[in-house]
């Protein structure tokens, strides 16, 4: 059985002092002790956890097939994502069949593990900045009550008429709500959260912000112990400030980073057009067209520009977006767990990567 030692290990207790971590030929953890002997001076964190990645690179998930998938995997694990959902943007209803087919294919090859895809539009609403308007759509829920099971999470926006029916209908499918690309009331806000949204997506971009006569979704989703909040941390979409205020806000569980990133190599994420300039994706018009962030630099971002902890970071991109998205067995080191690791040297630069406990990396 795979035994792997530390100087420190990130368990759901916090900090361990010199440790080994004992995985079975199944690839579960069955053992955390203390080690006298010999360790390697790193730290090993849970495998990170990425809800939303469009592509990366010159892979664009909506066109991914065949040895796509391995080659998306593969950078995947370079930066230390040992599960991640393939995100596709907003399309015309009839374009969906075919990638989430290939997304379900997807999920029996090696490499890291394929949690379900996540729809970002068509549903959207008054924000819905890089995605092509003329491709928004009004709720159709006979499309959503047909989605195939690979859909695991869906961003809406709540002031689209039939919201809480949508939602309503995707809890019952066991299928995550995040709210975003919006500009809704409160009296909104509060509908789609009593019907079981449980999320808004990248946190002060593609939503109303914060006014102090007149709050919007970003200021509702922090204060709002129901919502977990994405971020995206490459500092370029949130400030340092805000990115501080919303763990400050949302405390050690209620924030997941998510890196958005696209394939910005070849400039496109599903049918939008984009090209990097000053350092993101965007539109010819300057519009954030998602990222170019991995998430190991997320984690560094938050913890050396915003006064966030490392156990946070790790946190955020491990434990809380695995709870979110209802996959209880991983995102954390203990007993029972997947073998998914990462460890991180001194500089939270990633080293070795295992999946179920094999080394990927």
């Amino acid at each position: 059985m795979p035994v792997i030692t530390a100087n420190s290990v990130l368990t759901p207790a916090g900090w361990t002092q010199p440790s080994s971590v004992t995985i079975d030929d199944a690839g579960v953890i069955v053992g955390i002790a203390p080690t006298n002997g010999p360790v390697q001076h790193r730290s090993l964190v849970p495998g990170f956890v990425d809800l939303q990645v469009n592509g990366l690179d010159d892979i664009d998930v909506s066109r991914a097939d065949g040895r796509d998938w391995i080659r998306i995997g593969e950078l995947l694990i370079e930066q230390g994502v040992t599960s991640w959902c393939p995100t596709l943007v907003t399309a015309p209803l009839s374009r969906y069949d075919q990638p989430l087919r290939r997304i379900a294919e997807a999920q029996a090859l090696a490499g890291p593990a394929i949690i379900g895809a996540h729809l970002e539009g068509p549903f959207l609403g008054g924000a819905p900045g890089a995605h092509r308007r003329d491709m928004l759509a009004p709720i159709d829920l006979a499309w959503l009550a047909a989605l195939p099971s690979i859909v695991r999470l869906v961003t809406l926006a709540p002031e689209l008429e039939r919201a809480v029916e949508a939602i309503e209908l995707l809890v019952e499918r066991n299928i995550r709500v995040s709210l975003g690309h919006s500009t809704p009331s409160i009296a909104q806000c509060d509908t789609a959260v009593e019907a079981g949204a449980a999320m808004a997506t990248h946190l002060f971009n593609g939503m109303s912000g914060i006014h102090h006569r007149n709050p919007g979704l970003a200021a509702y989703a922090l204060v709002n112990d129901s919502l977990t909040v994405g971020l995206i941390a490459d500092l370029i979409h949130v400030h340092p400030l805000a990115i501080e205020l919303a763990f400050r806000a949302k405390h050690d569980h209620g924030v997941v980073l998510v890196t958005d990133a696209v394939a910005w190599r070849v400039g496109t994420a599903g049918a939008v057009g984009l090209t990097m300039s000053e350092g993101a994706p965007r539109l010819a018009d300057g519009t954030l067209a998602g990222s170019a962030l991995t998430m190991d630099a997320a984690i560094r971002n938050v913890v050396n520009h915003c006064s966030v902890s490392l156990e946070q970071a790790v946190r955020a991109a491990s434990a809380n977006p695995a709870r979110l998205i209802g996959c209880a067995d991983r995102g954390v080191i203990a007993v029972g767990q997947r073998g998914d690791l990462v460890e991180l040297d001194d500089y939270l630069r990633v080293g070795g990567v295992w999946l179920n406990g094999v080394r990927a990396r």
